[in-house]
């Protein structure tokens, strides 16, 4: 790890803060680079069951790539296949949550999105500003966009360049929740813990299955649900859960 991204755990809950508050917690190759393990160790732990993401201070969760970090590319190929810290937190296996305090711009509007459930303090801004510089998003921004706030809206934010509010995120559905800056790590959590007591391999699967009925038409969507439907029933988890209801006990779920 680096300073400027710091990773704990606790209990079944990893917390990913991006720490560079003073650059608004813009990410740099180096942050990248600390973003993909940190993945990694929780995709690899048994015991963490569910992911918070959010950033240090009070004025960003993330303002996006460092722009002047950019240049450090020496051709545009270097720049397309660099490690992607977008790409990363989609490669999550265990649930997220993402915590948004203050600026949610450029990557880090994508890197919100790249989670599953998003929460918003009231200070909230969300923004697709890269087309005021020359270029686009391209770490998922427009189809994220698109399937969470609707074309008309999604052409709005890529086509000016300019925030909206945490209000009208959540009338948009662009976040779940909108809470006071005071609230909102706590808030993160409690949805977090709540997750972590679920059963774990059903939860993945739930997330898994989310992605997939995405991309997929809705018969296949539906056939495939009910395949990882099957998965999960065959589980011991499953049966654990089973047991707990005809002995009306709350279940231990192991993830097996």
């Amino acid at each position: 790890m680096t300073d400027d991204v710091l990773y704990t755990v606790d209990g079944a809950i990893a917390t990913i803060t991006l720490n560079r508050p003073q650059k608004l917690n813009a990410v740099t190759p180096e942050m990248a680079d600390a973003i993909v393990k940190a993945v990694k160790e929780s995709n690899d732990s048994d015991s963490i069951r569910c992911v918070v993401l959010t950033g240090a201070g009070d004025r960003a969760f993330c303002a996006g790539s460092d722009i002047r970090e950019l240049d450090t590319y020496e051709t545009p190929w270097q720049f397309r296949n660099r490690p992607d810290y977008c790409d990363a937190f989609r490669a999550l296996l265990k649930p997220t949550i993402c915590a948004v305090n203050g600026y949610a711009f450029g990557g880090g509007l994508e890197t919100a999105m790249s989670c599953d459930i998003r929460i918003a303090s009231q200070n909230a801004q969300f923004a697709a500003p890269e087309i005021k510089l020359g270029w686009i998003g391209g770490g998922g921004m427009a189809a994220h966009l698109m399937h969470s706030i609707g074309a008309s809206n999604a052409a709005l934010m890529l086509m000016t360049g300019d925030p909206i509010p945490a209000d009208k995120a959540l009338a948009w559905g662009l976040v779940s929740e909108v809470v006071p800056q005071t609230d909102l790590l706590g808030r993160a959590r409690a949805i977090a813990e709540l997750i972590a007591s679920r059963a774990p391999i059903a939860a993945e699967t739930a997330k898994a299955n989310l992605r997939a009925a995405v991309s997929m038409p809705i018969d296949k969507a539906i056939e495939y649900e009910r395949d990882l439907q099957t998965i999960c029933f065959a589980t011991a988890d499953a049966a654990e859960g089973r047991a707990a209801f005809r002995e009306k006990r709350a279940p231990k779920f192991e993830r097996r």
